[in-house]
């Protein structure tokens, strides 16, 4: 990757990210050089670290102490994992200061983690770098084969312990849709070749999950947890939604309907309407893939997925990363892979309550994801891959505003229109990004806010009296 692009990457996402990180090096080697190495070569696709930027000031050059002995430090530390971690490293020049550019191998699967000599090993997360616990050194372990973790058998389970209305439901469907395959089966052949039942007569996990009456009483962890976070930090409204898949997709959609903040806008008719700041086509369709494609080997049966909604953003995790291809194939084209090919098989012929199926069987609902938020003007979602954990991540800036209320324009004046505009595209913002957004003068967006605030159509977001303050659009 060129300098040129690592530099755009970096002022459009504001910070480092999950593949790209930037260390200033100006007063000596970075003391966290060492879990960068590590986590980055634990991280699929591997990533790129580039010493002499400062990211505090627009990732400006800093000016190196010493490259030569950089270089010399990173390659003996590259020695110190086993397998060592691969690097390449380049000069590059911005504003006419050197920096390093190390871009730092993936490790090989079957050898995944990779560990420093002292025993340690470090996984890459959206948000930063940790220390693998016990725990997530099982998760990579469990990946160095094929998973089948979906068909396995639950002990202590047997046909009694499904849902019996979801079972004829499922029966009817797979008659309908594949009679001449599996719909030509009657009841146990049935269940037995659908994966519902394993060849010891007990429930598969696949079975148990997606058709089963309460799963939970031999997995109470595989649930999804649903938190509405305040902008202290505070949870509102947490709680695990359990049951089976298609009932707890139900249910989380029908939470999120509850929680997520609306915004009125006008349509193309129109008409004013109150509409979901997350479109909930959106979370229905994150939240089943989180459903079918989490890993369900023994070493993440204790974790759940994860719902959290904030202020600006939707994040939607869950244990195992992808299996079968990258990132950057995500909602490009209609091609599935999973490491649970039995229970994704159930689903395409399960519906939710309600009636939507709970797998898409052409593989295209990251695609309308993506139109979805095309249409609402929103970003499309970030996803991070760690191997051992997926995270979907949905902003709610807009970054355009196609459906603007027009009756405001009639209550406010032309300077306070062009403040609230620049709050509802751009978010939460500040007195000097207004003034960037808008080429208005400080004075006059100061008054701007000041009207806005009288009429509750802008809000302080944080900061106050003596403090940088931020705002945002009511």
């Amino acid at each position: 990757m060129e300098i040129e692009e690592i530099l755009g990457t970096l002022r459009t996402a504001g910070g480092d990210t999950t593949a790209i990180e930037v260390k200033s090096a100006a007063g000596g080697y970075p003391s966290t050089t060492l879990e960068s190495l590590g986590a980055l070569a634990n991280t699929p696709g591997g990533g790129t670290i580039v010493f002499g930027l400062d990211e505090r000031k627009g990732f400006t050059p800093t000016g190196l102490y010493d490259i030569q002995r950089l270089k010399q430090r990173l390659g003996n530390e590259a020695q110190d994992f086993t397998p060592h971690v691969r690097l390449s490293i380049s000069d590059a020049i911005v504003d006419s200061k050197p920096v390093v550019v190390v871009e730092v191998g993936e490790c090989d699967a079957a050898f995944k983690p990779c560990t420093h000599t002292t025993g340690k090993a470090w996984v890459r997360s959206y948000d930063g770098d940790f220390l693998l616990s016990d725990l997530e050194r099982q998760g990579f372990l469990s990946n160095r084969t094929a998973p089948h973790f979906d068909v396995s058998p639950v002990p202590g389970t047997t046909v009694a312990d499904l849902e019996a209305s979801a079972v004829a439901a499922w029966r009817e469907t797979v008659r309908r849709e594949d009679p001449n395959g599996l719909g030509r089966f009657d009841d146990d052949a049935l269940l037995r070749h659908g994966g519902v039942v394993s060849g010891t007569g007990e429930l598969t996990v696949a079975g148990l999950m997606m058709l089963g009456e309460y799963p939970q009483a031999w997995f109470p962890r595989l649930v999804v947890h649903v938190a509405r976070v305040e902008p202290d930090g505070s949870f509102r409204n947490a709680k695990p939604l359990s049951g089976s898949i298609p009932r707890m997709l139900a249910s989380t959609v029908d939470w999120a309907a509850q929680n997520v903040d609306y915004a009125t806008v006008s349509g193309p008719d129109g008409h004013l309407r109150d509409v979901p700041v997350f479109p909930l086509p959106v979370i229905r369709e994150l939240v089943g893939n989180a459903l079918v494609h989490r890993d369900l080997a023994p070493w993440s049966e204790g974790i759940a997925i994860h719902l959290r909604i904030y202020r600006n953003r939707l994040v939607i995790t869950n244990p195992g990363g992808l299996y079968g291809l990258t990132v950057d194939r995500l909602g490009r084209e209609a091609i599935s892979r999973s490491r649970n090919a039995k229970l994704v098989a159930l689903g395409v012929n399960v519906s939710a309550p309600g009636g939507v199926r709970v797998v898409e069987s052409l593989a295209s609902g990251l695609i309308r994801v993506n139109a979805e938020l095309d249409d609402q003007g929103l970003p499309r979602p970030t996803f991070v891959d760690t191997g051992i954990q997926f995270t979907a991540i949905v902003k709610a800036t807009r970054q355009k505003s196609p459906r603007t209320p027009t009756p405001m324009v009639e209550l406010i004046g032309p300077k306070q229109q062009t403040v609230l505009t620049a709050l509802v595209e751009g978010g939460q913002l500040g007195v000097a990004d207004l003034v960037e957004r808008t080429g208005l003068s400080p004075t006059v967006v100061r008054r701007a806010i000041t009207a806005l605030r009288e009429k509750r159509m802008a809000t302080v977001v944080s900061g106050g009296r003596g403090r940088a303050t931020t705002y945002e659009a009511t």
